[in-house]
């Protein structure tokens, strides 16, 4: 099982990023998916989570109405388009799959239920 992040970088407060994690070696249609992030100094955080096959999202307030997550179950990729960008933003994201399939995208807010975790990818927002 491999999950590959990548997409971030360093961005401009305001401005706009995609990360992008492609999934290897795991059935991906049916699982719940998601993105969680880790700043400086602090635990990781819930970002947002994608029911299988696109059914039902959720969001963490701190990003709600900024971020968007999606889904290509033909490519088996999540997609994190993040709008708005704020210093606050700065963190690693990682992306997570659900341990099994078919279960609620809350089930993933914990963190306790993710089977496997990407490498991360390093998101760095300036003022």
């Amino acid at each position: 099982v491999q999950l590959q992040a990548f997409g971030g970088g360093l961005a401009q407060a305001g401005s706009s990023l995609r990360l992008s994690c492609d999934v290897f070696g795991l059935s991906f249609s049916n699982r719940a998916i998601g993105w969680f992030r880790t700043a400086p100094g602090k635990e990781r955080e819930f970002v947002a989570a994608i029911g299988s096959k696109g059914g039902g999202t959720k969001y963490a307030d701190s990003v709600k109405g900024r971020f968007t997550v999606s889904r290509d179950n033909s490519k088996s990729t999540l997609y994190l388009q993040m709008e708005s960008l704020k210093p606050e933003d700065t963190a690693v994201y990682y992306c997570a799959a659900h341990q099994f399939v078919y279960r609620s995208i809350n089930s993933m807010v914990e963190g306790n239920q993710v089977g496997a975790w990407g490498q991360g990818t390093q998101v760095t927002v300036s003022s």
